[in-house]
């Protein structure tokens, strides 16, 4: 499957087999990994290590380093090496089968394992067509604008008018490039308030990820989390930082992008990101040899979703869209969506049917997948100095990643990620029941707030009332009441008042937010008026 999550058409002529193969060369273990032991932060950042504490989550072997002496000897054998993996403690290399049993008889070498599973496969003679086929348009205080109402689908505004609106929080994007990111007026916000905090290319291996040349849909996707245009567009956490990492080759379907994001996830933990949102996924290459069937999506067999587990087990909550392959002969997702840990995302409409686009679970495991849903079908994002809109997982995925991110900012640091994952599944729209495409259902991210903080409206006895009102509304509360702040529904604060009787007789009849504040606590709550 194409890994920008759209609709592409597919080429399946085959031509000539290459008599080399990608594999992976694993080592036995890393002989100097005392000596990071007593010194971690000569492998990770102090946030890093902070993510660590607070989740109660120990160092382990595969936070050590590659032993180096093992890769240059690789490289002195004759091969080529440009990527490898702490986290798998090996290195990629193109090898005949002679080369292959030669790797396998060093004596730093546990195994090798190739990246063909058919290989009576060959080369496609035209390439997966992996751009986006996106219906788009151009558009021209917190005015939501056209993102209004795929915020309130996963019920998310009523978090950033309670204050959370990723501030603090780290988010890795891994995708393909990110053009205009530097320039373009939407994105004027996030670099003007320096929340673009790294950036790599783990495909060339440079610093190039603004480059027009490169394809756009990385941008796209942080648009939708962190975008911004006064009047017209707000992210879903228009307040995080972000990393940007492409291990997307626009131009090839190869195995070793694989390797290129799980590169960019370890830079991620070393970084101390808190999240890795990822709009991509892998079952067919440009050499069949290395297609995946529907049997290897269990969540362990692909290189990739062993990363992806393995980027969850350091405590990043890592998202991965669903795929966009619902109306197509393999309708299945794919890896990394596969991984039962991960928090994979499925795709809606503005109704909250599924997409029909939207890649089918479960996992070949049986694990339910995808995890929960947000809406992709004509999903607008902050793109250069514009607003457009678009369709796939690929635009679920990070609008649920921002909500997501907006939700960790409300919570304890030390709230168990897994928790966490309960917590959405359960407060989904579908919940106990699930769908093939749609998972649990659609995210409800306030209700997951109320539900895991102790400020929720249950234990601060808050009651508004009459609701739908005409005039006046009353506040209860077990706590005296110390503001109460009226937000239109574009999340434009209209007024303040600090008593328990608000009079809302002058506003038009429609849909507002209540923030009210106590000596306890604070709670959002919505109010129709008449």
């Amino acid at each position: 499957m194409r890994k920008i999550f759209t609709i592409l058409s597919v080429g399946f002529s085959l031509i000539a087999t290459a008599q080399t193969e990608l594999v992976f060369v694993f080592f036995k273990d890393k002989p100097n990994k005392a000596a990071f032991y007593n010194n971690p932060l000569s492998e990770l950042t102090q946030k890093s290590l902070d993510r660590r504490s607070k989740l109660g989550i120990a160092l382990t072997d595969q936070d050590a380093p590659i032993e180096p002496t093992y890769i240059q000897n690789i490289k002195n054998l004759g091969f080529t090496v440009t990527d490898y993996s702490k986290w798998l403690n090996g290195v990629a290399v193109d090898a005949t089968s002679a080369q292959i049993t030669q790797l396998s008889q060093q004596s730093y070498v546990d195994h090798v394992e190739s990246f063909v599973r058919n290989p009576n496969g060959g080369i496609r003679k035209e390439k997966i067509n992996k751009f986006p086929n996106t219906q788009s348009q151009s558009l021209t205080n917190f005015n939501y604008g056209n993102s209004l109402a795929q915020i309130n689908q996963i019920n998310l505004r009523q978090l950033h008018v309670a204050g959370y609106t990723g501030t603090g929080m780290s988010i890795a994007v891994i995708d393909t490039g990110f053009p205009f990111v530097n320039t373009g007026s939407a994105f004027k916000r996030m670099r003007d308030n320096g929340h673009i905090k790294a950036t790599y290319n783990f495909v060339n291996k440079s610093t190039s990820v603004y480059s027009t040349s490169l394809n756009s849909h990385g941008a796209m996707c942080l648009g939708i989390i962190g975008g911004y245009i006064d009047g017209n567009f707000v992210g879903s956490a228009p307040d995080a930082d972000f990393y940007l990492y492409a291990s997307e080759d626009g131009d090839n379907e190869i195995p070793e992008e694989q390797l290129y994001w799980i590169e960019a996830a370890e830079e991620a933990d070393r970084q101390g990101v808190d999240m890795i949102s990822t709009s991509l996924g892998y079952s067919e290459f440009d050499d069949s040899r290395y297609d995946y069937t529907y049997a290897d999506m269990n969540g362990s067999t692909t290189f990739i979703s062993r990363g992806a587990q393995i980027a969850s087990e350091k405590g990043i909550f890592v998202l991965i869209a669903a795929g966009n392959e619902g109306q197509s002969s393999w309708h299945y997702i794919s890896t990394p969506a596969d991984n039962a840990k991960v928090f994979t995302i499925g795709s809606v409409t503005s109704a909250g049917n599924s997409s029909g686009f939207s890649s089918y679970g479960p996992n070949s495991a049986g694990v339910v997948k995808p995890d929960a849903s947000a809406r992709g079908t004509d999903t607008y994002y902050a793109y250069n100095n514009s607003s457009n809109y678009g369709s796939g997982t690929s635009f679920a995925t990070p609008l649920a990643a921002g909500g997501i991110a907006c939700l960790l900012q409300s919570l304890p640091q030390n709230t168990s990620r897994d928790q966490v994952k309960i917590n959405l599944k359960q407060k989904a729209s579908l919940y106990p029941a699930t769908s093939a495409q749609m998972g649990y259902g659609i995210l409800n991210l306030y209700n997951s707030y109320q539900s895991l903080t102790v400020n929720d409206i249950k234990k601060l006895n808050i009651n508004i009332y009459p609701n739908p009102t005409k005039d006046v509304v009353y506040i209860t509360s077990d706590k005296p009441i110390k503001s109460v702040e009226v937000y239109d529904v574009l999340g434009k604060l209209l007024k303040t008042d600090y008593s328990d009787k608000i009079n809302v007789s002058q506003l038009p009849n429609g849909y507002y937010l209540l923030k009210i504040k106590t000596e306890t606590g604070e709670s959002v709550e919505k109010l129709i008026k008449q």
